[in-house]
C-alpha cells in the first residue's frame, strides 16, 4: 500500500510521515473535525478535504501524533472512511458524535459513552452477520469514562441504538413522512424498557468493523435532544454537549498513550 493515495479519504501512508499516528478521532461533521484540530491539537497539517471528508494531523499536549478525521453522515459513509483509515495504519478510533437521549435521566448537554450497540444498520450487515456483537473496546471505553470523571463532565455509560435513518428509524413523526411503518411504531418505548440510552447512526457499524478488522473502537456522543420530552434538537445546549464529547475524547486519547 506504500505510495497509494486512497480514493475517498484523499491521502495515503506516505502522507503520514515516518512515525505515523495510530489514533483517529472520528467526527461525522467536517466542521467538528476542524474544530478539534484547531482547538485541541498543535502543529496541525491538513491532509485532505476530499469529498468533504476533512482530515487533519496534529499533536496532542503530550506530543502524541493523532488524526482528526471526518466520517460523513451515517454508517455507509463511515464504513468507507474507516476501511481506508485502517489501511493507512490507524489502530484505534474514537467516534465523537451527537445523539438523542431516550431515557429521562440522560439530559441534554451530557454525554453518552457507548459500551455496545443495538445495531440496526444495513452497512453493518455487509461486514458481519446480524448476530455478530457490536461491542466497544473495553479499554478505550474505560479511558473515556475516566476522562469524563477527570473533567467533571456529566456522563452516562451503556447501550446505544445505532440505526440508519434520522427520522423514521428513530420514530420521528415531525418530518416529511408522518406515517411510520407498524414495525417502527412504539420502538422507542421498547428500547427504553431495554435500558438503551440513546439513538445515533454510526457506532454499531464501527464496532462491528472493529471486531472483524481487529482494531480498537469506542464512541462518545453529546446529547442534543431529549426524546422523552420532544423530537427537537435543543440548540442552546448543543455546543456544550459537543464540546463535552470532544474534551472527553481528547483527554482519553492523551491518557491512553505516552509520547
Amino acid at each position: 500500500m506504500t505510495g497509494k493515495r486512497f480514493y475517498h479519504i484523499g491521502f495515503g501512508q506516505e502522507d503520514l510521515g515516518s512515525s505515523p499516528p495510530e489514533i483517529a478521532l472520528l467526527s461525522g461533521d467536517p466542521e467538528r473535525a476542524r474544530l478539534i484540530a484547531q482547538t485541541h491539537l498543535r502543529d496541525v497539517r491538513l491532509l485532505s478535504e476530499n469529498r468533504g471528508l476533512n482530515t487533519y494531523m496534529g499533536y496532542l499536549a503530550n506530543d502524541r501524533l493523532i488524526l482528526s478525521a471526518t466520517s460523513g453522515m451515517g454508517a455507509p459513509s463511515l464504513s468507507i472512511v474507516v476501511n481506508e483509515l485502517i489501511q493507512v495504519g490507524i489502530r484505534k478510533i474514537i467516534r465523537i458524535g451527537t445523539c438523542g437521549s431516550i431515557q429521562p435521566h440522560v439530559s441534554v448537554g451530557s454525554i453518552v459513552i457507548s459500551s455496545a450497540a443495538l445495531c440496526r444498520q444495513g452497512a453493518a450487515n455487509d461486514i458481519a452477520p446480524v448476530e455478530y456483537p457490536a461491542a466497544a473496546d473495553p479499554f478505550l471505553t474505560v479511558a473515556l469514562v475516566k476522562a469524563a470523571q477527570e473533567l467533571g463532565v456529566e456522563h452516562h455509560w451503556g447501550i446505544t441504538a445505532s440505526v440508519d435513518t434520522f427520522y423514521e428509524g428513530q420514530e420521528r413523526t415531525d418530518s416529511a413522512n408522518p406515517y411510520l411503518m407498524r414495525s417502527l411504531q412504539g420502538i422507542t418505548e421498547e428500547y427504553r424498557h431495554l435500558n438503551i440510552l440513546n439513538y445515533e447512526m454510526e457506532c454499531g457499524t464501527l464496532f462491528k468493523m472493529a471486531g472483524v478488522y481487529q482494531f480498537a473502537a469506542a464512541a462518545v456522543c453529546g446529547v442534543v435532544a431529549q426524546r422523552t420530552v420532544s423530537e427537537n434538537i435543543i440548540y442552546p445546549q448543543k455546543d456544550i454537549a459537543v464540546e463535552n464529547a470532544i474534551a472527553t475524547a481528547v483527554r482519553a486519547a492523551a491518557n491512553l498513550v505516552s509520547p
